[in-house]
C-alpha cells in the first residue's frame, strides 16, 4: 500500500492543514448532538491523562490537495469545537494567552463548504450545543483537546487503497451501516477504472444516493434486495448485516479478462456506449444477476428504489379477484401486527421478483397464487416470527427458486400449492381465512 504519512498528529496540527479537502463523493454530516455530547464528555474525562487518541484519518494526496476519505465527522466536528472556542471572552476564565492561541488557530483552520441540507442542519444543531457547553468547561480542557487529543493520521497516494483501508477499517466497527460499506467499495471501484468517471459524473451518483432516505434506503437492502438475492439462492436470509456485503459485490468490467460469462454484460455495456445510451433505463437490470461494480451499482440501486417506492402501482390493473387480495391485505385487522409485517414483504418481495423477470403477464393470476404461498403460514401459525417465515421460503416452498429457474410466466401461475386446514384463525385474520376459502384453499 503507497502510504506517504502514518503518524500521530495533535489536532491543533490536523485542522491547520489548509490543504484538507472533503471531496463530493463523501456523505453529509451526520453526526447528532448525542454524538457531540459523548465527545465533550469523553475529552473532559481523559484531560488527566497524557493522551487521548480519538480515531484514524485517512487522506488521499494528489495534486489538488489532501482529500478526507475517512473521518469526515470528527474533522467536522473538531471544527466546531474550534469555532466555539475562539468566541471565549476573558470573563469566562479562560486566561488572554488561551485565548488569543484558539482565536490565531481558528483564522488558521481549512473552511470546507456545505452544499447538502443534512450537513447544514446538523452542523447548526451541534454548533448550538457544542456553544452552550464549551463555556461550562475549563482551560485544562482547552489545552488538553488543541496538543494532547491525538489521531492517527494516514495519508496514501492511490485513491483505490485509501478506499480499500476504509472499507477494512469500517468493515471491523459498528458506526457504519451495510450500505455505507458499500458506498465505499463501489466508489473505489470507480476510481480504479482506466476511463475514470469525471468529478461532475461522480458527483451525480453520489449526490443521488445521498438524496435518498438513508433510512430508506438501509431497508431496500435489508427488507428487498438482500432477501430476494438470498431467498432466490435458497440461503436463509434474515437480518442484513456488514458480513453480508460481499453479496453485492460483484465484476468490474474492465478486470475481468474477458471471462466467458461477463461477455453478456460486456455487450450490453458497448450496446449503450455505441447508442449513446447511458441512462440506468437501458441497461438490462435483473435482481439476481450478477453486481457490475461502479456506476451501474449507484445506478441500479436507485432503480430499484424507485420500484420499491412504487410497489402499490405494481398492482394498478388488476383483475376483480387480484384487486380484492390487495385490498384486504391494506386493511384487514392484523396487518400492522409483527408477523403479518413479515409475510407482507414476503409477498411484496416475490411479487416484485416476478414482475422483474415477467413484467406484468399474468400479474393477476400470478398475485393470487403469491398471496396463497405467503399467507399459508399466517393462517397455520399461531405465533409468527421471522424466522418461521425464513424456514418457510428455503425449506418448505422456496417460490424464489421457483421463479428464478422458470422460462415464462406459465409456469408460475400453473402452480398449487396445499391448502389449509383448520389453522390459528382469529378475528384479526378473518378477512384472510375468507379470501382462502373463495379461492378454495381452506378446509374447515
Amino acid at each position: 500500500m503507497g502510504i506517504q504519512i502514518a503518524h500521530i498528529v495533535p489536532i491543533a496540527e490536523f485542522i491547520q492543514n489548509k490543504k484538507l479537502l472533503i471531496p463530493h463523493f463523501q456523505r453529509p454530516y451526520k453526526w447528532a448532538v448525542k454524538n457531540v455530547i459523548q465527545l465533550l464528555k469523553d475529552i473532559d474525562r481523559f484531560k488527566n491523562q497524557p493522551s487521548y487518541r480519538i480515531g484514524t484519518i485517512v487522506i488521499f494526496r494528489n495534486g489538488e490537495g489532501d482529500f478526507l476519505v475517512d473521518g469526515q465527522q470528527r474533522t467536522i466536528t473538531f471544527l466546531l469545537i474550534i469555532k466555539a472556542l475562539s468566541r471565549l471572552q476573558p470573563e469566562t476564565g479562560m486566561s488572554d494567552k488561551i485565548i488569543k492561541r484558539v482565536k490565531e488557530i481558528e483564522r488558521n483552520v481549512f473552511k470546507p463548504a456545505f452544499k447538502s441540507m443534512v450537513s447544514k442542519s446538523n452542523i447548526q444543531d451541534n454548533f448550538r450545543e457544542i456553544n452552550r457547553r464549551i463555556s461550562q468547561l475549563d482551560e485544562d480542557f482547552v489545552t488538553f483537546f488543541l496538543d494532547q487529543c491525538t489521531v492517527n493520521y494516514i495519508v496514501l497516494d492511490q485513491v483505490s487503497e485509501a478506499f480499500q483501508f476504509f472499507d477494512s477499517q469500517n468493515a471491523r466497527g459498528k458506526e457504519l451501516e451495510p450500505h455505507d460499506l458499500l458506498k465505499a467499495f463501489h466508489l473505489r471501484e470507480l476510481q480504479s477504472l482506466r476511463q475514470p468517471l469525471s468529478e461532475e459524473e461522480t458527483g451525480l451518483l453520489v449526490n443521488s444516493w445521498e438524496n435518498m432516505n438513508q433510512g430508506e434506503l438501509s431497508a431496500l437492502f435489508a427488507d428487498f434486495l438482500y432477501r430476494i438475492r438470498g431467498w432466490s439462492k435458497g440461503k436463509s436470509s434474515r437480518y442484513f448485516s456488514k458480513n453480508d456485503v460481499a453479496l453485492f459485490k460483484g465484476i468490474n468490467l474492465e478486470k475481468t479478462d474477458c471471462y466467458p460469462y461477463v461477455r453478456i454484460y460486456e455487450f450490453a455495456e458497448q450496446h449503450l456506449i455505441s447508442q449513446n445510451k447511458t441512462d440506468r433505463q437501458f441497461f438490462p437490470f435483473q435482481l439476481d444477476q450478477m453486481i457490475i461494480n461502479g456506476r451501474h451499482f449507484f445506478e441500479m440501486v436507485e432503480h430499484y428504489k424507485k420500484v420499491f417506492d412504487s410497489i402499490e402501482n405494481q398492482f394498478a390493473k388488476l383483475d376483480v379477484q387480484a384487486n380484492e387480495i390487495i385490498k384486504v391485505l391494506n386493511s384487514y385487522p392484523g396487518r400492522n401486527r409483527t408477523g403479518d409485517r413479515y409475510v407482507r414483504m414476503a409477498f411484496n418481495c416475490a411479487t416484485l421478483y416476478y414482475t422483474d423477470k415477467f413484467g406484468f403477464h399474468d400479474i393477476s393470476i400470478a398475485i393470487e397464487k403469491l398471496f396463497i404461498w405467503a399467507y399459508t403460514p399466517r393462517l397455520r401459525l399461531q405465533s409468527l416470527q421471522f424466522a418461521s417465515v425464513d424456514n418457510y421460503v428455503v425449506r418448505d416452498q422456496n417460490i424464489f427458486s421457483i421463479i428464478r429457474d422458470t422460462i415464462n410466466s406459465e409456469d408460475v401461475i400453473r402452480l398449487e400449492f396445499p391448502g389449509v386446514k383448520g389453522g390459528h384463525i382469529t378475528e384479526k385474520t378473518e378477512a384472510i381465512k375468507d379470501l382462502f376459502i373463495k379461492m378454495q384453499y381452506y378446509e374447515d
